[in-house]
């Protein structure tokens, strides 16, 4: 079953200081100042942070499903994706893979469950 805006949001929006934006007609996932995920304006593409360094390879790994973002977004630790061709369980786990890279480990730890010093 394929993934919806909806479950994009869902996810988002159940993971600690996470919350929503719209900003020049795309829905932003932002912790803080910091966007951690956004959907193009017509929602089939959501865009998600990604180290740089494996951006390639990711892209390389499924070049039907991952692409690189748009050139003004190339500086960043960003990857786009075609949502049709997410499952669920691949969607929740790039949205908080890419929200762990926003927030204080301390906050991810919490989240996971691990015990913070």
């Amino acid at each position: 079953m394929a993934v919806t805006v909806h479950d994009v949001r869902r996810i988002a929006l159940s993971l600690p200081r996470a919350y929503e934006a719209l900003v020049r007609d795309r829905v932003k996932f932002r912790v803080g100042r910091l966007v951690f995920l956004s959907l193009s304006p017509d929602e089939t593409e959501m865009g998600f942070g990604y180290p740089k360094e494996g951006r390639e390879a990711l892209i390389a790994s499924e070049p039907d499903k991952f692409h690189l973002p748009i050139p003004s977004d190339m500086r960043y630790n960003w990857v786009r994706v075609w949502l049709h061709a997410l499952d669920h369980d691949e969607l929740e786990e790039l949205i908080v893979e890419s929200w762990r890279m926003s927030v204080p480990k301390r906050v991810y730890a919490e989240y996971v469950g691990e015990r913070v010093p």
